[in-house]
């Protein structure tokens, strides 16, 4: 049940907490809602698994990556991280995949050619997209979905698009930062059990169209929060910025804050001119250095002039929708 703002705190709620009374998994305890002043859905714990794993490495390793669904104290129920299209969608062509055994050195060693061309409109420009997503992405183009990501979670993949568009168009990517323990938002990294993954989206296309500031970014998941106050909403903004990014070992009851998804956000004439505008990360800050599905083709991403963009937490915020008009 969402609380009004003006609820007192019922005194038997703080008695069973003191007690060590925690709600059932999804169903986050009304007192503690009541300290949360924002539109979002809360749930609180472990997602229920609906597929293990929807990728498998055939070349090395990569982590799982399930889809689960946890309900919210009204009943609703949320896919987390986020409903996808990874199992019948186009894929994109990889740039480099170590699972697929794809690890060209350079981009002299990619056959683009071969790469096919999805028509938006028949009479269009051919333009070519390279793309780097962390974790998984999911290109629409005037509303067509045109290739998603061929790695859900990991190792670390890059791509390669071409489709046929008619200008101005519109640009709508979702983007997911994937998690081992669903519906937390966490993963076990750098020693700790739940300790929170960062995404990063970064693309540059053949007409000159690069990511940057100027993109649209409006988060729609965000977790794990352990303090529903610490966040906030500034107009259009779903801020989480002064909560906790560090990891734990006791992570299992987690808030989380889910928004829910237009149906047509992907659409070109969709209106997304209240949402906010995409905050800049720079290549340390998202990690890049080490990852070849990114170096080794550097001269497509900010050699070309683009920026790694996504909502103003790249930790805490795991599904993020992004929109940009080519003019």
């Amino acid at each position: 049940m969402r609380i009004a703002k003006n609820q007192v705190i019922s005194i038997s709620s703080v008695i069973l907490l003191t007690m060590g009374f925690s709600p059932s998994p999804g169903m986050a305890s009304d007192s503690i809602i009541s300290d949360y002043r924002g539109s979002a859905s809360i749930t609180q714990g472990v997602a229920q698994t609906l597929e293990s794993n929807l990728f498998e490495c055939e070349n090395g390793r990569s982590r799982i990556a399930g889809i689960g669904e946890i309900k919210d104290s009204e009943g609703q129920i949320w896919t987390v991280p986020a409903e996808n299209h990874f199992a019948t969608a186009p894929k994109a062509i990889d740039l480099y995949e170590e699972c697929a055994n794809i690890t060209p050195q350079s981009l002299a060693k990619v056959d683009e050619a071969s790469v096919p061309v999805a028509e938006v409109d028949s009479d269009g420009e051919e333009i070519t997209g390279y793309i780097f997503a962390d974790n998984y992405f999911e290109l629409y183009i005037n509303g067509t979905l045109v290739a998603v990501d061929t790695v859900p979670f990991t190792p670390f993949n890059s791509s390669i698009v071409k489709f046929k568009v008619k200008k101005p168009y519109t640009i709508a990517v979702k983007v997911i930062d994937w998690e081992e323990n669903l519906g937390l938002g966490t993963e076990d990294n750098r020693g700790k059990e739940y300790h929170p993954g960062d995404g990063g989206f970064i693309a540059s296309f053949s007409d000159g169209t690069v990511t940057g500031s100027d993109w649209q970014a409006q988060t729609f998941y965000t977790a794990p929060i352990y303090d529903l106050t610490c966040l906030t909403e500034v107009e259009s903004k779903r801020l989480s910025e002064t909560c906790t990014i560090e990891g734990t070992d006791h992570g299992e009851k987690a808030y989380a804050a889910h928004w829910e998804t237009p149906s047509n956000w992907m659409a070109k004439e969709f209106n997304s001119s209240s949402w906010p505008q995409a905050t800049l990360y720079s290549e340390d800050e998202i990690g890049v250095n080490n990852k070849k599905a990114y170096m080794n083709f550097i001269e497509k991403f900010s050699g070309a002039g683009a920026s790694f963009i996504w909502s103003t937490n790249v930790v805490l915020d795991n599904q993020v929708l992004l929109r940009y008009q080519v003019k």
